[in-house]
């Protein structure tokens, strides 16, 4: 997207209102363009991106409980679990390549009982925030997850800085199970966890 630059007309013809004008005919009318973006299946050289996304969240925000950042090495292993269980993991990509979010779901428990039952995660790009990519990628995650024969899908949600997460996963069917206090302890506070839940059968 290119910027629009300062409308600049010989000194001797320079008119503010003239100058005004031109510069709102000239503006793109961006609200009437819809933000592309395309969802595809991650690779591991998707890793590096979607590592720093994560990381960001660690360093600034409670919607993580990690407190340190992830190595490339612990990122790298991550996904190549997650892809052993048979589960999705996909990002969100701009027209130029771009990495502006993932989704991936991974088992909710190692017990072999809870095999049907996953956990969501989903993270944008801080600029991508607002844009529909969210809500996209996790209606794709579920509907993948659901193709790979799981039947439940869980989210454990901060139950303070998240509640743009709570309301999306509201949004696409899933119902708060229940809440934990203080179970997590970041930046100088107290934190709980909300925990909602989508069935897919």
């Amino acid at each position: 997207m290119h910027r629009l630059g300062p409308v600049v007309l010989p000194e001797e013809e320079y008119d503010p209102k003239r100058a005004l004008r031109a510069a709102k005919l000239r503006r793109p009318d961006t609200a009437a363009e819809p933000f592309a973006f395309a969802i595809r299946d991650a690779t591991l050289l998707d890793m590096p991106h979607c590592r720093a996304i994560y990381n960001h969240y660690v360093a600034n925000s409670t919607v993580t409980f990690d407190e340190a950042p992830l190595t490339q090495a612990a990122f790298r292993s991550k996904f190549t679990r997650i892809q052993k269980e048979g589960n999705p993991w996909i990002v969100a990509v701009s027209p130029g390549g771009e990495v502006l979010g993932y989704a991936y779901a991974g088992m909710y428990r190692d017990r072999s009982a809870y095999r049907y039952t996953v956990e969501d995660s989903v993270y944008l790009a801080p600029a991508a925030t607002g844009r529909g990519i969210g809500k996209a990628l996790l209606a794709e995650l579920v509907r993948r997850a659901k193709a790979a024969g799981r039947k439940e899908i869980i989210a454990i949600i901060a139950d303070r800085g998240a509640e743009a997460s709570i309301a999306l996963h509201a949004k696409l069917g899933f119902k708060e199970q229940g809440r934990m206090g203080r179970v997590g302890f970041k930046f100088g506070r107290w934190l709980g966890t909300v925990f909602m839940q989508k069935s897919l059968k």
